[in-house]
């Protein structure tokens, strides 16, 4: 199996299976994304417990990138501090601006930084897709602001 084969797959895992979906019960922020240039759309929730996310969940529609993108997201970002998780949303962001290369993996544990996130480098090969895989990150990176 070809990486780009285990990608789509882990790609379609996360849609077919999404991880944190639903509410948080006494979540302390909930924002709202939603991508108008294709009707994407999702609510995301955290609760904190100090300095860490200790709880974070996703409810929404959209294409399969989106939808995958939230669950991975929601999975790499609970029990991590917001320092942490500021990191990993500067990653991200990096890796869907770039082509080619690594978005500052170390090189000697690839993926040790995004973990299944990594899968979604491949979208930003297709620019018209990197809103749909950008959402639930968008959505975070409001949420985080208004900590």
């Amino acid at each position: 199996m070809s990486v780009e084969e285990l990608y789509r797959e882990v790609i379609l895992d996360h849609y077919r299976k999404p991880r944190h979906s639903g509410e948080v019960a006494d979540a302390d922020v909930t924002v709202e994304g939603v991508n108008p240039s294709c009707g994407d759309e999702l609510f995301l929730s955290l609760r904190y417990e100090g300095d860490t996310v200790a709880d974070a969940a996703i409810t929404g529609s959209g294409c399969s990138i989106s939808q995958a993108s939230a669950s991975m997201m929601t999975d790499a970002i609970i029990g991590k501090t917001v320092a942490e998780v500021d990191e990993l949303l500067g990653v991200f962001k990096k890796m869907m601006t770039i082509t080619e290369g690594d978005a500052g993996l170390d090189p000697d544990r690839p993926g040790a930084v995004l973990g299944d996130i990594e899968a979604l480098q491949g979208v930003s090969k297709f620019p018209v897709r990197i809103k749909c895989a950008d959402l639930a990150w968008t959505a975070l990176e409001d949420a985080l602001s208004q900590r």
